[in-house]
């Protein structure tokens, strides 16, 4: 007995020391990945990134009516890409697909509430046998309430969550598993800058758009794990676009864009397979700042920021 005893505390003792120096020869791997993954940033500042061909694909692009969502069709439907398009504005997204075909494309419109579980199951199987395996799949569609979080309506914080996040799930677990597949197809979450930097008067938005980087980062890690690597995943974080979603924005570092200019900075980053979009730019870093100085200088950043939207404000102090 006393033999088994020592015989097992020795194969511990063997383990543990096995993991110590697997350690001593892991972190010294991990610094040497770092300095090459920031080389390689460096050189791709003065180097192109080489652009991967989508002709032929099929796209499908939740909230195409209008904004970015119009404008991102467009700049597929120029690469002679095969787009479905949804969304809950019948005349809008009819439109979109007209222009699409306009230029080259073939494109099928579908009338989509995203807000509705059933509705995009349904939908995606009509796609799935009437015009085949989508391949690219941007999830656009949101919606958003400009009021302070104690007024805004249970429905609408309830739907912004169902557009905004809930609806990926859905449309992923409808697509993607052909894509793993094949190991092949991308798969496009269009976040915010919200969902990184927050804002007042936005609080189930910012909240809805933080999980929507958080869903395209564990997605792009579940992929990683399963070893589909031939999935690639992206996520667009813009700034503020001029379209109608939010009224009358305005930023004194970074205005906001048109819907044509953001789509063009989308594709180049979806034909690079880049993970994370940020538009513009500078907004990374901005963002960067924002990790590193302390709060009240942080504070201070985003009060010279000066960013501006109209919004309401229903809550009322009852004391006053």
């Amino acid at each position: 007995m006393d033999n088994r005893i020592q015989t097992a505390e020795d194969c511990s003792v063997s383990r543990k020391q096995q993991k110590r120096m697997h350690l001593f020869f892991e972190i010294p791997l991990f610094l040497l990945i770092t300095f090459f993954s920031y080389l390689e940033a460096f050189l791709k500042l003065f180097i192109p990134a080489k652009k991967k061909s989508i002709s032929g694909e099929l796209v499908l692009i939740t909230g195409s009516a209008h904004g970015l969502g119009r404008a991102t069709a467009y700049e597929f439907a120029k690469r002679r890409c095969n787009l479905v398009l949804w969304d809950i504005n019948k005349d809008g997204v009819e439109e979109t697909a007209e222009e699409c075909r306009r230029l080259g494309a073939t494109a099928h419109a579908f009338v989509v509430d995203c807000s509705k579980k059933r509705e995009i199951y349904k939908a995606a199987e009509k796609v799935k046998e009437e015009i085949g395996d989508v391949s690219i799949l941007m999830n656009n569609a949101g919606v958003v309430a400009p009021i302070d979080v104690v007024s805004t309506d249970d429905h609408d914080i309830q739907k912004i969550f169902e557009v905004n996040i809930l609806a990926h799930c859905w449309t992923t677990k409808a697509f993607v598993p052909t894509m793993m597949r094949n190991n092949h197809g991308h798969v496009i979450t269009v976040a915010s800058a919200g969902g990184h930097l927050v804002t007042p008067f936005l609080v189930a938005y910012c909240s809805s758009k933080c999980a929507a980087v958080g869903f395209h980062r564990a997605l792009t890690a579940e992929l990683a794990a399963l070893g589909k690597h031939g999935v690639k995943t992206s996520c667009v974080c813009p700034m503020f676009i001029k379209s109608d979603f939010v009224k009358n924005p305005s930023s004194r570092f970074m205005p906001p864009m048109e819907p044509e200019d953001v789509a063009k900075q989308v594709m180049k980053g979806i034909l690079t397979n880049e993970s994370m979009i940020f538009i513009p730019p500078l907004l990374k870093f901005i963002l960067m700042l924002d990790r590193l100085l302390p709060d009240r200088s942080s504070a201070a950043l985003w009060k010279l920021h000066e960013l501006k939207f109209d919004y309401m404000i229903g809550y009322k102090d009852e004391e006053n």
